[in-house]
């Protein structure tokens, strides 16, 4: 059995924003292509758990659709919320323990589905395995940055690289 991996998978513009200011994500349509998912039922079939910030899990319950993690063990990193809901379980505590717990337990990868704060934390407890950035070709601008400043430098390994025709590009750190 190999050891399971914290995974971030997460598209960000090429000036390094997540998402405007108002939480908008509507920039990222512009690579949209029909049967063009960029990896990610190939991706998501690696993982069996999944951890998202409280906002970030917000906006996809406002997305009017089924929840895309139904079937998977999902967090929510959250200060204020506790419990469960229909798809998730609030958390709250030490995300260093969560991950120890998560991965001395056996099962598939673990699927950081964003947000900026969540990222930030995880960073800067060193607790991602791999990145997985799509990077959009397009300025937003400004908004909610993918990485604020950690304080701490991190070398990374590029292990793949991708270029799609819609301008896409890819890159897979360790």
């Amino acid at each position: 059995m190999s050891e399971r991996k914290v995974v971030l998978y997460i598209a960000m513009s090429a000036d390094g924003y997540i998402a405007k200011e108002d939480g908008n994500l509507e920039w990222l349509g512009i690579v949209e292509k029909p049967g063009e998912d960029y990896g990610y039922q190939d991706f998501v079939d690696t993982v069996d758990t999944v951890i998202m910030g409280r906002r970030t899990y917000d906006k996809v319950l406002s997305f009017g659709v089924p929840f895309p993690h139904a079937g998977r063990k999902c967090y929510v990193w959250s200060q204020h919320r506790t419990g469960t809901d229909d798809n998730v379980t609030y958390y709250n505590g030490d995300l260093k323990t969560l991950i120890n717990e998560l991965k001395n337990q056996p099962g598939k990868n673990i699927f950081i589905d964003g947000g900026a704060e969540l990222v930030h934390e995880l960073m800067r407890q060193h607790l991602i395995d791999r990145y997985i950035i799509s990077v959009i070709p397009y300025f937003t601008g400004g908004g909610i940055r993918l990485f604020k400043g950690s304080g701490q430098e991190t070398k990374l390994q590029l292990v793949r690289s991708v270029q799609f025709p819609t301008g896409l590009v890819q890159l897979w750190y360790e």
